[in-house]
């Protein structure tokens, strides 16, 4: 049974090249949807947020209740080790990229600076969104999906 949805596969296999530092940072800026990955009740934890690079630095907002909200209070201002990653990847084609970046994430309590990155970005949930993460990478790799004959 095929249905209207089905698309074909594309031809040939793929192949992985690993995109620099300044690459990576680069392209995680041109995109606005990623992944931060942080421990709760000591399991790995997944949240979808949309995002803007500072500086070189990854800005999310979250609110009072977040999960990663807590954590980052408890931290004592020495941060929560979190990953970050956001892609491009076209689903017909099977080429693109994919950005991970690991390091320390921190509330952000200076009054200016929160007020700096409730201005640059609006949530796209709809709920009050309070509090900004900073987070510092320290490892940031990435990956490039181009075709085998490229």
């Amino acid at each position: 049974m095929t249905t209207d949805h089905a698309q074909p596969l594309p031809a040939g296999p793929r192949r992985i090249v690993e995109i620099d530092s300044a690459e990576a940072l680069r392209l995680l800026g041109s995109v606005s949807f990623g992944r931060i990955v942080f421990t709760r009740h000591a399991l790995p934890t997944i949240r979808p947020v949309n995002h803007i690079l500072d500086n070189g630095d990854i800005i999310i907002r979250t609110h009072e209740s977040a999960a990663l909200t807590s954590r980052a209070r408890q931290a004592d201002g020495q941060g929560v080790v979190v990953a970050y990653e956001a892609d491009d990847i076209d689903p017909d084609r099977h080429l693109g990229w994919s950005v991970m970046v690991t390091g320390y994430a921190h509330l952000v309590t200076e009054p200016e600076e929160l007020a700096r990155c409730r201005e640059l970005l609006n949530p796209w949930v709809n709920q009050t969104m309070d509090y900004a993460l900073r987070i510092r990478p320290d490892l940031i790799t990435g990956l490039r999906l181009t075709a085998a004959n490229t």
